[in-house]
């Protein structure tokens, strides 16, 4: 090579080296920008991947015009969500506001009562003496209780109240960019496929695995969720506890959670059924919960979550409670789409270096490393 190439290739490299300085230090001062809109934008790509059928469907009812399906779509998707979320919110306000109402009093009567009521009878009965819970003062435990009960219900409005106005910001930004990823949505895919390095077929598999894992967990947590929730508030109905339909959302939000569940509520309404005497109530709620409800997230769950996502059920749950732990209540969707990333890229990766890591591995047992099982 001459030294006139040899400067002209310097000269290539060197500008294209110093061009991917300035796209990373511009993709991280990008970042930084974008970071506050990080959660809606990601579950607008979710939902956007989910619904994108219904666009389609719009998109022929109103002969390929794009802008008006897209916006139609967001509509009734925002219907959707808001409608029953009205309802359910104004039933369980209702429900919190009436059990603070009448708990309180009924915990003040019953250690006014003493031993002659209803305190002598749960200290008296089978159940508190064989697990010796008569040990425990009862009257004391009632009253901080009491006390501590309006402190719980002005925190819960303080933080329901501060979080209601992002609550609807996110809300709007989500529907605001599922517009455009609906309306425009085949033009970005084209141009992110344009600018990646990566092979058609890695690529495609990528953007299957993006939606698969998206329907998943969006399908299966929230039916797992709503199925256990209903359950469970129609069980404490029928058994005569105060305020179902506050548990029961109380228990779909628990749902969302792997292992956790609605069981969480439901054995401890169980549990106080029978120490209040009501046997046949306590005992009604603790099967449901085992047999029925349990067997639910049992059957359910790794069909409906684990099969689409193509995750191990331990990675589920890894994936949700640390997405919920970074990303809030919505990280239940997000955590297990990052992981599933991150999962095909490591795929991705023992395909292509599957050469040389068969290499090294060769020479691990030449070396009398043992293979591991």
């Amino acid at each position: 090579m001459t030294p006139e190439k040899s400067e002209q290739s310097f000269a290539r490299n060197f500008s294209r080296n110093y061009l991917l300085i300035l796209l990373i230090i511009a993709s991280i001062l990008f970042f930084n920008i974008l970071k506050l809109f990080l959660i809606p934008v990601l579950l607008a790509a979710v939902f956007s991947s989910l619904f994108y059928p219904l666009y389609e469907f719009l998109l022929k009812r109103f002969k390929n015009r794009e802008s008006l399906s897209s916006l139609a779509t967001c509509f009734i998707l925002l219907l959707g969500l808001m409608i029953p979320t009205y309802f359910v919110v104004h039933l369980v306000s209702l429900e919190g506001i009436e059990l603070f109402k009448t708990a309180k009093p009924r915990i003040q009567k019953i250690i006014d009562e003493g031993e002659d009521g209803k305190l002598g009878e749960i200290k008296n009965s089978k159940f508190v003496k064989q697990f010796r819970l008569n040990e425990i003062d009862l009257p004391e435990t009632l009253q901080d209780l009491a006390k501590n009960m309006g402190k719980v219900l002005t925190s819960v409005i303080n933080k329901t109240s501060r979080g209601t106005l992002q609550a609807v910001a996110d809300v709007f930004i989500t529907l605001f960019t599922m517009f455009y990823f609906f309306r425009d949505g085949h033009k970005l895919i084209k141009r992110i496929k344009y600018l990646s390095p990566l092979d058609d077929v890695y690529e495609e598999g990528l953007i299957h695995r993006f939606v698969s894992v998206s329907r998943a967990t969006v399908k299966g947590t929230i039916l797992i969720g709503l199925v256990q929730g209903t359950l469970g508030g129609l069980t404490l109905w029928l058994t005569g506890v105060d305020s179902p339909i506050l548990w029961g959302v109380v228990m779909v939000i628990l749902s969302v959670i792997p292992l956790v569940g609605a069981w969480l509520v439901l054995h401890p309404a169980a549990l106080i059924q029978i120490i209040l005497g009501n046997y046949w109530q306590g005992i009604t709620i603790l099967l449901v919960t085992l047999l029925v409800i349990g067997s639910i997230d049992n059957l359910l769950r790794p069909r409906l979550v684990g099969r689409d996502a193509g995750m191990h059920d331990l990675m589920i749950f890894f994936s949700t409670l640390g997405g919920i732990s970074v990303f809030g209540i919505m990280g239940f969707i997000i955590g297990p789409v990052i992981t599933v990333f991150f999962l095909t890229i490591l795929d991705i990766y023992s395909v292509e270096f599957k050469s040389t890591l068969d290499l090294a591995q060769n020479a691990n047992l030449g070396r009398g490393v043992d293979e591991p099982d």
